[in-house]
Formats: C-alpha cells, structure tokens, sequence
C-alpha cells in the first residue's frame, strides 16, 4: 500500500502517478493569498472553518516570504481582514479557535515584518491592520490578551500569549522602532504580568517569559518618551508580587550558576584535566576558557531595571530562601555555601516558595543577592567574550545601584546576616583553589568586596577592561563612604584589597605605553590613590581594630617603591605639555599624604634597624615603629574623599543599554522562532471540540 508523506503542506503519495494533495488550511491560505477578494463571499463558513484546523506555520511565513512587496500590497485587504478574523477568534469560546488564532498571529507578524525589512514601500501596522481601524483593532487585540492572561482557564494559553507578545515585542532589533509597541503601551498589559508574577502556579509556568517580556517593555523608548512601563514598575509594592519577581530571576540565575558547576566538574574528571595534571599546571587558563555557559542577559537586565526603578525590590535581594539546588541533607556538619536558585530558561517549578519548601535547620538559606554575586563571579571570569563582557558590565551597573542604596548598604553590613559565599574564582598557577569548607560566614558586603578584590587580580591583561575596573573601584570606594558615614567596623580582610590596589599601581605603571595608547589610565590610578587617601584619613572610623590601621600603613611602607615609582611617572608627565599632563598632576596632588607616610616612617625605620643592628625588620618590629611615630606624622586633610557623583543611567549608559536590548530582542526572537511556537500539546490539551 502506498504510504503518504507530509511535507510543505503538501500530502504525497509515494506512488508518483498522481499530483500532490495539499491540506485543507493550505488550500485555504492559497485562497487568501491569490483571491483579491473576502473568502467568506465564496464560502460563508471560511473564516471558522479555517480556525477550527491546525495553524501549518511554516507555509502561512512561507507563503508571506515568497511574495514581492508589490504583490503583497494587492492583498492587503485580505491580510487585514485575516488579522482582524485572528483577534475575534480570541473571543471564542472553545480554545482549539483561540490557539489556532494566536499561532496565525504569531506567523502575520513575523511574515510581514520580514518583507519590511527587505521592502520599504508599506508600513507594517498598514499591511497587517490598515490605519483606518488600526488602533480599534489592536485595542482589541490587547484587551483579549490581556482577558486570556488573567482568566482562570488553560496555562497552555496564557503560555501562547506571553510568546504572541514576544513576538510583538522583538519583530524588529531596535524595540524603539518597533511602531506596535504604541499600542502596547496605550493598552497596557502591566497587571497581567504581576498578576502572573504573584501567583505560585502561574509564575511556575510563565514567570520567566513575563519577567523577560516587561524587561523588553520598559526599555521601548525609555529615553524619548514617558513609558508607562517605567511609571508603573517603579511604584510597584506589594510584597507578593516583587518576591514572585525575585524568586524567577533567582532561579534563573541559579540554573546558570548550575549549568556552569556541572560543567566545570566534568571537565576537571575529564581527559583535559588528566592531560594538565602530566604536564602541569600550564595551560590550566586555556582549559578554563572552554568551560562556557550561555550568559542570559534577558534575566539579568529585568534584574537591573527593578533594582534601577523600584526602591521597594531591594528588600527582595536579601529576601531568605532554602538553597536551590540542595535537595538532600548535607552530609558534613558544616552548612554549605548559600548556593542558589535555578534558570537561563522558564523555571520548572517553584522550588523556593516558603509555602512548598519550608526552611530546614540542615539546609543553608540563600537569597537573591548571593545568587547574583556567584553569577556575576562566574561571567567576570571571561571579559574577552563580548557576551560575557555585557553581562560583567552589567552586573557592576547592578552592583552599583546596590552600593548606593541605604537600605541594601544597611543588611550588606548587617552582623546578623551571615553566609558562606562561595564565589568561582578563576585557576591561576600562583594559587591554590579555596575549599568550600574553609569559607567563613560574614556579612555579605564582605563577598561583594571579595568579587571585586578577584576582578582587580585577575584581569590585569594586554585587552585591558579599563571600563569595568573604574566600575569596579566605584563600587568599592561606595561601600567605604557608607561605612565611614556610619561609623560601621567591617571584620575583613583589608590587606587583600590593599594588595590588590597596590598591584593595580603596579601593572598600570609596568605597561604605561601600551595603555596610554587606548586609555586615560590617571583616571584609573587617581580613583585607587584616592581609596587609600579614604583610608589613610578617615580609616580609625571604619576599620575593626587600631591595630588594622597600622598594618595600612604597614603596607604603604612596605610597597613604598610602587608609590615612589607612580610618583616618578605622574611627576614627568605633569611636567610636560602633552595631553596627560593635567589628569597625571591630579595623581601627583593626590599622592601627598602617602608620600608623607613614606618620607616621614622610611628614616624611622632605618633609623631603629642602625640602632640595634638588624639587617631586616620583622612586621611586628615595623609596625613597633610606626605605633611609636605617629605623633609627628603630618598629614594634609584632602577634601571630598567621601563624595561620590551617583550612577545615571541616561547621560552615560545609554549607547549601552540600547546595544544589549537589540542584542537581547534579536535573541528571544530566534528562540521563539525555532523552539517555541509547537503547537502538539496545545492541540493534545484541547483534542475535544464541545
């Protein structure tokens, strides 16, 4: 017997005797494509039978490709009529109408946008709806998403709405030319979001595409006109709706941080490791570079615009949940590290609601907070990736926001909050991996000091990141200024930051021609300089103990050649009229009280190495010096160590954020288009027609 194939919309017969059957629908958009006429006039049932049979997706976008803008612009009438016959399927009762409807949508969208790009000769709104009844039409259509969403019917539904809006959304690269989006924002979709966020079972099933949609949503044209988006996020505060936010992104993070985890201990038991562990630890950076994880922008930008516009999600960032990730008592005395939460896609379930996971004693809790630090220590690692940079650039943005706000500074500092965040670091040969059990628990200012005390040491390359290390010592000179205002004595280890600054001096200094040529690296060196000025002049109000203070200046001392040598460099280049001579005098002024510390300690510690005949002094017997010697130690009081200009995002960020919406629009958009839109279990869901 001969057996029948399916392709194109086309049903073949494997015996070629006879042509090809085509499936009803297709015979049905043929109709509509080459009559110049309303279907319906030759069959008045057209428009519901057609709704009634499966959407063949790839023949409607097909059929839309292969026409010519000209040929095209002939049956407009019958591609808004189409369109029009598409939002009142929605209506429908029976949902076979309404999946089969939004899936056609979904395929006029795309279809016609793609002949835009090609075509300029029509407009998009005009070719799908026709400007007469374009804003009753999309009115419509808006209302019915919006009933769809927030009714108590099918999760498959909603499901297939949220991918309609996202396919509205990033039809084109550039959102803010996306001319649609106007009636978005006139119809505003808004509560059903949050209402999808606030609520356990539908924020399961479609939390991660809402929280991706509004993120699109809010940055359609943020910065030309009022976006009701912005308006209303940034006033959002109910408690149940901004945890359901926190705990997607939580989880979608986390995922990554798992994905990455799980890599990594697979290639440390694999070939590559064996090879490195005969020949050493040589190439143990390159082997590193391979381990690589999808970066996902999408959840980390809806991240930075509720912690940019709404004051009211910080308190979601320390917001305690159990550990994602931890399904089984640990088996070692010692808590784990706050590990997190899972997803760079749509979360499977709702592991960390209180309600269905209650906290155990034996399980470490985590929050939303230390899930992004681990995720940003892992994207930090790999700047020369352009996908990685944007995601570091952004966390330190995001960082930045946090290191501003009173409130987030308050339980970053808080003694009561303690975890064990254990941050990737990346393989160098100089130094052995932290185990996880020796990580102690702090506060957790102390693991964002920590993320950036590891990008300081680790990025010190050719490619240098001058952008984010001036992001990265912002942060750092922030935290100092809340500590210093109030008064709060963090238990850290403040040498390693020191260490790193003064080795930061050091590499600059070393590679001055190389960096000259691409950056202003006095900016750099006045902003590390000015950190230790904050120190020097107001560290008795902030460091833990006296003694903490004498081992900065123990430091200073002991790395005074670096400072010498800075000194030298910032001196020639002021002294000459080239163009770094103003931004270098800036470094020389800045550079007078630790050049004090030096000139004044130096002879001092000579002095007592003479008098009791030691070659080399002990730590114990500097600092002995310099415990003495304070007293005659002058110093300048410099002015405005402990003001800062706060973080804007339109006047300096915006050619970023425009690049990675684009970015970001063009990847939900593949996505969509290749894994999305199967209508199987839709079709499986509602395979009864009442």
């Amino acid at each position: 017997m001969a057996q029948t194939e399916k392709k194109g919309g086309l049903l073949r017969k494997s015996s070629a005797s006879k042509k090809p059957l085509k499936e009803k629908v297709v015979l049905m958009y043929d109709e509509i494509f080459t009559v110049r006429k309303d279907p319906s006039k030759c069959n008045p049932r057209f428009w519901e039978e057609l709704f009634l049979m499966k959407v063949n997706l790839e023949y409607l976008e097909g059929k839309l490709e292969a026409l010519d803008g000209e040929e095209l612009m002939k049956i407009k009438d019958n591609i808004n009529c189409l369109f029009q016959h598409c939002i009142q399927a929605l209506g429908e009762e029976h949902p076979i109408r309404v999946v089969n409807a939004l899936q056609t949508l979904c395929a006029l969208i795309r279809g016609v946008h793609q002949k835009n790009k090609s075509t300029s000769g029509f407009d998009i709104i005009n070719m799908l709806v026709g400007f007469d009844k374009a804003e009753l039409c999309m009115k419509n259509l808006m209302e019915s998403l919006d009933s769809l969403l927030c009714a108590e019917g099918s999760e498959s539904l909603k499901s297939l709405c949220l991918k309609l809006l996202l396919c509205l959304v990033t039809v084109t690269d550039n959102i803010s030319q996306n001319t649609i989006l106007e009636y978005v924002m006139i119809n505003s979709i808004f509560e059903a979001i949050l209402q999808i966020l606030s609520s356990p079972l539908s924020r399961r099933e479609h939390g991660y595409d809402a929280v991706v949609l509004l993120a699109l949503l809010v940055n359609y044209r943020k910065y030309e006109s009022v976006n009701p988006y912005i308006v209303k996020l940034s006033i959002v505060d109910d408690e149940a709706t901004l945890n359901g936010m926190g705990l997607v992104i939580a989880q979608a993070l986390s995922e990554y941080n798992r994905q990455y985890k799980d890599k990594e201990e697979e290639h440390q038991t694999g070939f590559f490791s064996a090879l490195t562990n005969m020949v050493g630890s040589m190439f143990i950076a390159d082997a590193d570079e391979k381990i690589s994880v999808q970066t996902n922008e999408a959840i980390l930008l809806a991240l930075y615009e509720a912690v940019h516009l709404n004051r009211n999600f910080i308190t979601v960032l320390a917001q305690s949940h159990p550990e994602m990730g931890l399904m089984t008592t640990p088996t070692s005395p010692i808590p784990a590290t706050p590990v997190t939460p899972l997803g760079t896609t749509p979360p499977s379930s709702d592991v960390i609601s209180s309600a269905e996971l209650p906290l155990d004693a034996d399980v470490q809790t985590s929050n939303l907070l230390i899930t992004f630090l681990k995720y940003s220590s892992i994207v930090m690692q790999d700047t020369k990736d352009e996908h990685r940079l944007h995601s570091g650039k952004l966390c330190l943005i995001i960082l930045t926001c946090i290191a501003e706000d009173q409130y987030a500074n308050a339980f970053l500092h808080d003694d009561n909050m303690n975890f064990r965040v254990n941050l990737h670091r990346m393989p160098m040969r100089h130094r052995k991996k932290a185990a996880d059990k020796n990580l102690p628990c702090r506060p957790l200012v102390c693991a964002v000091l920590d993320l950036m005390v590891e990008f300081i040491v680790t990025h010190m390359m050719k490619e240098f990141p001058m952008d984010l290390y001036v992001r990265c010592i912002q942060i750092v000179h922030k935290l100092l200024c809340y500590q210093k205002k109030c008064r709060v004595r963090l238990h850290y280890t403040w040498r390693e930051l020191w260490s790193a600054l003064i080795n930061l001096l050091k590499f600059l200094m070393s590679n001055e021609t190389v960096l000259l040529a691409k950056h202003n690296i006095f900016t750099l060196a006045l902003m590390v300089v000015n950190l230790f000025n904050m120190f020097i002049t107001y560290g008795d109000t902030f460091l833990p103990t006296p003694s903490s203070y004498d081992e900065l200046y123990y430091e200073i001392i002991r790395m005074h050649q670096n400072f010498d040598n800075l000194y030298s460099m910032v001196l020639r280049l002021s002294t000459n009229a080239g163009q770094w001579k103003e931004p270098a005098s800036k470094v020389t002024h800045a550079l007078v009280n630790i050049r004090a510390i030096i000139n004044h300690f130096n002879p001092k510690i000579e002095s007592y190495a003479a008098v009791n005949h030691i070659s080399q002094l002990s730590e114990d017997q500097v600092l002995e010096v310099v415990r003495s010697n304070y007293d005659t130690l002058t110093l300048k009081l410099q002015d405005g160590l402990d003001q800062y200009e706060r973080y804007s995002e339109q006047h300096k960020e915006a050619a970023f954020f425009k690049e990675l919406v684009r970015s970001i629009s063009i990847n939900v958009r593949k996505n969509l288009a290749f894994n999305t839109l199967s209508q199987e279990l839709l079709l499986k869901e509602f395979s009864t027609i009442s």
